[in-house]
């Protein structure tokens, strides 16, 4: 049994209310703060999707691209040099290239003032 529930891309969480004997959910991995519950399954997707798709058009009044949540792969090219580099970072930290990467890159994501070193050494 899973915990969330996805349409037209978007997840949600769902949880249920003991108190109030109703399913709510939770739009994941946009920067919308987007709730909605059911008395029923059948009630609860229904509502998930028409609060994905009131989303969507709120999006296209607005002229904005709706936030879709990243897949967590990465492909991109590099010099030989920088990859030959980056594997030899990897090995001294003991982790592997996938793990050096993630922290290199989460690193440099974060906002300047907040970034200090992490356990792989970047």
């Amino acid at each position: 049994m899973t915990n969330a529930i996805s349409y037209k891309g978007d997840r949600a969480s769902t949880t249920f209310d003991v108190q109030d004997k109703i399913i709510v959910g939770r739009v994941q991995d946009i920067d919308d703060t987007i709730t909605f519950h059911g008395d029923s399954i059948a009630e609860f997707e229904s509502r998930f999707h028409s609060a994905v798709e009131d989303h969507l058009g709120a999006c296209a009044a607005l002229g904005a691209a709706p936030k879709k949540p990243a897949s967590g792969k990465m492909m991109l090219r590099i010099a030989p040099e920088v990859h030959a580099a980056a594997l030899k970072a990897a090995a001294r930290s003991r982790t592997s290239l996938n793990k050096w990467a993630e922290a290199a890159r989460s690193l440099a994501a974060r906002p300047p003032g907040t970034r200090s070193k992490s356990r792989n050494g970047i």
